[in-house]
């Protein structure tokens, strides 16, 4: 997915589980959930001379944020986490050990808080925080208005939505976050990219989730 300088990529980092999205303009770069080995995303970033600046989680489960805080050390990156799931750093560790990878400490002081509202995530690039709790408590989706490109995280997923029996989760939050994405009215065309599974279309979750159709 590009436009001019700005490029979107999504990368399934082995061990493949999760939906990364790197984000480029120009050599400069964001992470948005950095999941795998940082030493693999180290591999990509410094083979293409990419500069990366900060690193966005949608929430804190561990299979979203695993690479993060080794990123954020080696470059001097911003970690932005919302402050909800901060106390899920640490958290789940067990499944890592599924995928072979390393324990993450509960005690990392990379992170940023994670502030709702507009920012620009890179120079001309805009972008919305938008707060989604119900998966996590601190659970956001990122909107790229002038891409038309949604990264949902684990709030929805092409054909369901994310488990709420986790640390900080609520259906009933859930369920309001879902029904906020829907009336956000966003164009049928938008890109969804979730944080597990295929990518999908507004108009797809329209025809296709039965949660999202609800709302029609």
């Amino acid at each position: 997915m590009e436009n001019a300088q700005t490029s979107f990529e999504i990368f399934r980092m082995q061990p493949q589980n999760t939906n990364s999205v790197l984000l480029c303009r120009g050599n400069d770069c964001v992470i948005f959930d950095a999941w795998g080995r940082a030493t693999d995303w180290a591999h990509l970033l410094d083979a293409r001379g990419l500069n990366l600046r900060a690193i966005y989680s949608t929430h804190g489960h561990p299979d979203h944020i695993s690479a993060a805080p080794d990123l954020a050390k080696q470059y001097g990156a911003i970690w932005y986490l919302h402050p909800a799931d901060r106390n899920l750093i640490g958290w789940g560790n067990e499944i890592l050990d599924m995928f072979g990878l390393d324990h993450l400490c509960p005690h990392h002081d990379v992170s940023s808080d994670l502030v709702p509202g507009n920012v620009k995530v890179l120079p001309e690039t805009d972008m919305q925080i938008i707060e989604t709790p119900g998966h996590s408590a601190g659970g956001v989706v990122y909107w790229f208005p002038e891409y038309k490109i949604l990264l949902s995280g684990d709030t929805i997923f092409r054909d369901g939505f994310g488990r709420y029996d986790l640390p900080g989760g609520s259906r009933g939050d859930l369920e309001q976050s879902i029904s906020k994405i829907y009336d956000m009215n966003l164009p049928d065309d938008t890109y969804v990219v979730h944080g597990h599974g295929l990518d999908s279309t507004i108009k797809i979750l329209r025809e296709t989730n039965t949660v999202f159709k609800h709302y029609d």
